[in-house]
């Protein structure tokens, strides 16, 4: 513990923020890469969100924290010898804490767009060319099945018509949606 001896009480608790948050970083670091850590910051355990914003995650999280005490700990480490204003140093490294929480949102909004949403929505099949699983009895007598493909995954789906019936391997185009679970086709 020679190494705290001769310093100011500034300078040692910069070093004292700095150690642990860096080991905690380190840790979180290790278990992201790992698989292990299952959380991106966006769920904490209180409700910090900021409604009507466009944030895409919460502000008050402990790797926000970690993110800000690393970048005013080892600011104030950096620039003591620099900066002989011990206000101006604090400001500083507040600044740079401040900026690194800041790049942090930055890069995870970035992240966020790449994500793709594959989830089927019965809407994106208006317009949409398929082929007739069952046979589609004519004049909405009754309803036979459609396979249509949407975002790369086939789906069956019912169908009826207002024309004749069109029978089984027939291409069609989807015209409308008639409900959640039924649509109104014609032959092409």
């Amino acid at each position: 513990m020679d190494f705290f001896v001769n310093m100011t009480n500034l300078e040692k608790s910069f070093w004292f923020i700095a150690i642990p948050a860096s080991l905690i970083f380190i840790i979180q670091t290790i278990m992201t890469f790992a698989g292990a850590d299952s959380s991106d910051g966006t769920n904490p355990d209180f409700n910090g969100d900021f409604d009507g914003t466009d944030m895409p995650f919460q502000l008050f999280t402990l790797r926000n924290l970690i993110n800000f005490l690393l970048g005013f700990s080892w600011t104030g480490i950096s620039f003591f010898t620099s900066i002989k204003s011990s206000w101006i140093l604090i400001l500083l490294a507040f600044a740079v804490g401040a900026l690194f929480v800041y790049l942090f949102f930055v890069v995870i909004k970035q992240v966020q767009k790449l994500a793709e949403d594959n989830t089927f929505n019965i809407n994106n099949v208006i317009g949409k060319t398929a082929s007739v699983y069952l046979r589609i009895p004519g004049h909405k007598s009754g309803y036979g099945k459609v396979q249509v493909s949407v975002n790369g995954s086939f789906h069956e789906l019912n169908a009826i018509t207002n024309g004749d019936e069109i029978p089984t391997g027939t291409m069609i185009k989807v015209m409308e949606l008639v409900d959640d679970n039924l649509i109104l086709v014609e032959r092409i």
